[in-house]
């Protein structure tokens, strides 16, 4: 079998062919001897870089198309593929029985002495336990781990306790993980918000603090809990989320909360996912919906909260937000719930901007400001109160926000300055102005209530 030359044996090659050919033209010859010649000199250059072309064919191919849903046979393949794979995963993590004994291998190599009720292990004897744990459990007892660990014990001692601890995080992501992907039709490490409404409709059988939801409610609540999810991890609106970024933020330990039956009132009424909150969320959605034909108009939404949301924010909401013939749907009030309820979070202010941006500029200028807060004064004449001079109010602003532009209040100067939810509500509410205003009488009574 001959050798394949390589690259530069070529190229010299071809060097030696150029120069033949140049010396070639160098004598003085007929045209028709010189063309022969060229043809043959181009037809033995076109062999070589032939001979290139295919050598590089035996590369593998690093991109693999999907297949389409015009291949089922193939659709079929990647998926029984793909279900094999996470099921061998998901073989390689610990179980409860190999969990019970990697703790009574770390009770029984623990390292004297006892400082309180946490017992320590140092790196000798957590060398010990990995040796005896398993192959399974090997990945947890690294140099590394020991280090990530390590705090201000005198004997250079980790807590056996946040070491397992650790290693169950772990375990419960991994696990979490194989879970969600096994919704990631696509196969491509994201969740389209079908995948997702599907993962929590199966879920709820096993969140034993949902037990008491009827089944006709379940649609209503998959919403509501789906719709967190894409506000805050889906900001640029693509339609669907990285696992990864789900598996980041703490939505799921709230959602997986609920698998607590002795979840406490308080708790149950500070989580978004939980039967309570879902049902007061739809609660006043029902309520707002006087003629009762499942959507929203304006005037509906006008008597969220408070009823004091101006006119003018109003009106914009509903020209830049998803709504059907003028009216909106619960998903789009939902959005609004959220923005309106986190309005210290990057993702709402980013959903509150677009509605303050009038012009479409990219930021807010002395004439966007104007144009909202207008309309707190107008609400003010009509409660009998002294209108605010607006020049006061947004020189108030620029000095909160502190913007790099003295002219332009953009988007990341009001997530930078920590004012952004501040400026919102003054400029939209007219009971959060008042309180905003009156912030200094406020504080002194609430004082005064404490000590009492």
């Amino acid at each position: 079998m001959t050798k394949t030359p390589t690259n530069k044996r070529k190229s010299m090659e071809w060097c030696n062919i150029l120069k033949k050919y140049v010396e070639r033209n160098k004598k003085k010859r007929h045209p028709e001897e010189i063309k022969t010649e060229d043809f043959e000199i181009f037809n033995e250059y076109y062999q070589k870089w032939r001979g290139i072309d295919n050598e590089y064919k035996n590369i593998p191919s690093l991109y693999v198309k999907l297949p389409t849903e015009e291949e089922p046979l193939l659709l079929k393949l990647r998926e029984e593929s793909r279900a094999v794979f996470l099921q061998r995963r998901s073989r390689e993590l610990l179980d409860n029985d190999e969990l019970q004994r990697l703790w009574f291998l770390l009770d029984q190599h623990h390292t004297p002495p006892i400082v309180g009720e946490d017992q320590m292990i140092n790196y000798e004897d957590f060398q010990k336990v990995g040796s005896e744990a398993g192959a399974k459990c090997q990945q947890f007892f690294s140099a590394s781990v020991f280090c990530k660990l390590l705090q201000t014990d005198p004997y250079g001692r980790i807590s056996i306790m946040q070491f397992f601890n650790y290693v169950m995080r772990k375990v419960w992501l991994h696990q979490t993980r194989i879970g969600l992907s096994l919704y990631d039709v696509a196969g491509q490490g994201y969740l389209k918000e079908s995948d997702l409404e599907n993962y929590i409709l199966e879920l709820i059988p096993t969140l034993p603090q949902l037990n008491g939801l009827e089944r006709s409610f379940y649609s209503f609540y998959v919403c509501t809990a789906v719709r967190k999810f894409f506000f805050f991890l889906d900001p640029m609106r693509t339609g669907r989320i990285k696992i990864q970024d789900i598996l980041a933020c703490s939505f799921l330990d709230d959602l997986l909360e609920l698998r607590d039956e002795d979840l406490s009132k308080e708790m149950q009424e500070s989580n978004w996912f939980s039967a309570p909150s879902a049902l007061r969320v739809y609660g006043q959605y029902l309520n707002l919906d006087k003629d009762h034909n499942g959507m929203l108009s304006k005037e509906e939404l006008a008597r969220y909260g408070t009823g004091t949301l101006t006119d003018v924010f109003l009106d914009r909401v509903f020209q830049e937000c998803l709504t059907y013939e003028g009216e909106m749907d619960y998903k789009t009030y939902l959005d609004f719930v959220l923005a309106l309820e986190n309005k210290k979070e990057p993702q709402a202010l980013r959903y509150l901007f677009r509605i303050l941006d009038v012009q479409h500029k990219g930021y807010l200028n002395v004439f966007a400001l104007n144009y909202f807060f207008r309309a707190i004064q107008e609400q003010m004449k009509l409660h009998g109160q002294e209108p605010i001079s607006f020049q006061d109010v947004k020189d108030e602003i620029f000095d909160m926000v502190k913007p790099k532009d003295p002219l332009k209040l953009t988007l990341q100067d009001l997530i930078v300055s920590g004012k952004g939810d501040t400026v919102v509500s003054i400029l939209t509410d007219l009971n959060d102005f008042w309180t905003y205003e009156n912030r200094e009488y406020l504080v002194p009574d609430t004082a005064e209530e404490s000590e009492i």
